[in-house]
Order: structure tokens, then sequence, then C-alpha cells
């Protein structure tokens, strides 16, 4: 009896072939979106297109394309390790931010790396501005906690913070990081939905019995609309509300979250500058995505 022969490439040719073929997809898209933009009248190009698309121009496809974005380097960023926990950890905020215990460092410098420009001042992915923050004594909803960097940027501010998040890994380290504050942070282990069972949760039922709370959070990685079917009756509500709400998972979401919010009574912006979202489905014209809506009532 034969044995089957099998061809199994080793491990850094395959990352390799995988880096190629990721240059040669960004290389493409680098071209398809100049020349789109190439096509279309100068007036209806606005300053903020502009810029990315120099940006672009100089230096490739990027999720951020603008300058800021040149400011970080993951190579700057110490990671430190927890002994007695046997979890890394950065400072952020002389505050200690936990990581997956199965990552390495490069992998966790990498995505502080991108935690870092994803919080610039001058990023569309920014939670928070000068005008729309997170208050003393609020009660904040995170949703889609991952590493919990926002929550972990307000938590001296907040009177109570519910994260959710189902990634058993992320649980460890959120553990660990909101252990100082542990007696106001609640981790739930649950997929904010529009259903109710042993696995997911509607906004609407988790806070029926807590009473309002102030300002939310919700990156979710494209959930965004169930999550907002099992909002709606607090969203119908007349409750005062600040909401970040992320909409660069899919073209149409900043129209459509726009158009529902305006609806429930809130005044909303957009977060400035654009996102090419080249980790979803394949990018269409016009490519540029603004990252969150920042709604208020």
């Amino acid at each position: 009896m034969s044995a089957t022969k099998v061809n199994i490439l080793p491990k850094f040719i395959g990352e390799k072939i995988w880096v190629v073929k990721n240059a040669y997809r960004l290389n493409k898209l680098k071209k398809n979106i100049l020349s789109y933009y190439a096509s279309l009248p100068e007036n209806v190009i606005n300053k903020e297109q502009t810029i990315a698309l120099d940006f672009i121009k100089k230096n490739g496809i990027s999720v951020f394309p603008y300058p800021f974005a040149k400011k970080y380097n993951p190579q700057d960023i110490k990671v430190f390790f927890d002994k007695k926990l046997g979890l890394s950890y950065v400072i952020l905020d002389e505050k200690r931010l936990y990581f997956k215990r199965s990552w390495s460092e490069k992998e966790i410098k990498k995505s502080y790396y991108f935690l870092q420009m994803e919080q610039d001042i001058e990023s569309p992915h920014r939670y928070l501005t000068d005008n729309f923050y997170v208050t003393d004594n609020d009660i904040v909803a995170d949703v889609g906690a991952a590493e919990g960097n926002f929550s972990l940027s307000v938590v001296e501010k907040a009177k109570a913070i519910y994260l959710f998040e189902t990634d058993t890994e992320w649980i460890e380290a959120l553990e660990a990081t909101f252990a100082p504050w542990k007696e106001k942070v609640n981790i739930i282990n649950k997929f904010v939905s529009d259903i109710n069972n042993d696995k997911n949760v509607t906004l609407d039922d988790f806070f029926a019995n807590k009473g309002n709370f102030d300002f939310i959070k919700i990156d979710v990685d494209g959930a965004e609309r169930p999550l907002l079917k099992g909002f709606d009756e607090l969203l119908s509500s007349n409750m005062p509300l600040k909401l970040a709400l992320c909409t660069y998972h899919q073209q149409q979401d900043e129209q459509e979250f726009s158009d529902l919010l305006i609806q429930k009574g809130f005044d909303i912006t957009t977060s400035k500058n654009y996102m090419l979202f080249i980790y979803g489905e394949p990018l269409q014209p016009p490519y540029f995505r603004r990252g969150l809506i920042r709604a208020t009532r």
C-alpha cells in the first residue's frame, strides 16, 4: 500500500509567496484608484481626497493614506512581559495594555503600531475629539472591545464600563488590563446582535434593567446592522447619548447609518479624512470610506 505524497511548502516560502501576491494586489489597487480619480473633474475631488491621492502616488496603498501615518514605527514600541501573568503588555497613558498570550513580540508591535495610527488626531478612525468625548462619571459601552485601548483611555473618567468581547484570548488580556478598575469594569462574553440567547445579546435587552448609559463605541467588523436592529428601542428613545459608530467595513455604511441616526434624532458628524479598507471585500469606486460617525443627542 503506497503512501500518498503531499507537497508542503516550507513556512518561509509560503510567506514570501503571500508577500508577492499581496504586493501585486496593492499595486493593482493603486493604479485603479489613481486612474479612477484622474478620470473625474477636479472640482468633484475634495481636499481630503487630494491629500490621500498624493500620498498614494508617493507611498503606495495604506489603510490610512495620509502623512500622519509615517510618524509611527513599530520598532519604536517597547513590549514588556508580566512574569506573574505570563502576558505581554505595552504602556498606554501610563497604564498597562495587555495582549493575547499567543502573540509574539513582533505581532504585538505590529498591532500597537496600527492602534497608534488609528487613534492619531488626524486619523479617520479616531473615536474622540476635543468636542466629542467621555465626560466624568459617564457610563460607557465598548462594543467590540478587542484589546481595550479605547476603554483604557477613558477608564479613570468613567463611572462604569461594559466591555463586549467574545475572543477568549482578548478576554484574558482585558481582565489583566482592567484589574486595577475591576469594581467598575464589566466584561461581557457575548456577541451584540439582534437576538438573545447563550451567545448573543441585544443592547435593548442588556440595558433594560440597568438604566441609561452615556457613551457607546461600536466597532464590530461589519456586524453593525444586526447590532443596530437590536438597539432600536434605545435609539428610538429620547435618552441623551453619544455614539461613535464605525462606517468603514462596507461602502454603503456611512450613508445608511447616517440616515438612520438622523431619523432617530441625532446630530451627526463624520470623522475627517478617509480610509482604504483593504482587508474586506475587493474595493470598488469611489474606494475611500469615512472611518466613523460621531453622533450626539
